[in-house]
């Protein structure tokens, strides 16, 4: 399993954008969300490093829409999604 599965932060970015409406959600909706979850804030470079480094390993692409960055997940971040889910699912079931 590659690295970017061991960041958590990364993971729950492709979880929030698998989840978004329409699989497509702007980066700072995106940040908002996740920082809800985790009940904190988060700097900005953190989090827009790990959305570039998403992208750059080709599990995220983004687009510009207006003024705003909008990310979806690509086919190879929905299917290492999907991997990860079945291992947690697998796991507890056990």
């Amino acid at each position: 399993m590659s690295r970017w599965l061991q960041s958590g932060t990364r993971r729950d970015i492709c979880v929030l954008i698998a989840g978004a409406d329409d699989a497509a959600i702007p980066a700072q909706k995106l940040k908002t969300r996740l920082e809800r979850h985790y009940d904190s804030r988060i700097e900005p470079k953190r989090f827009y490093g790990s959305l570039e480094d998403l992208e750059r390993k080709g599990f995220v692409e983004s687009r510009t829409e207006g003024l705003t960055d909008v990310y979806t997940l690509t086919d190879a971040g929905h299917r290492r999604l999907q991997t990860h889910y079945e291992w947690m699912r697998d796991t507890l079931e056990n």
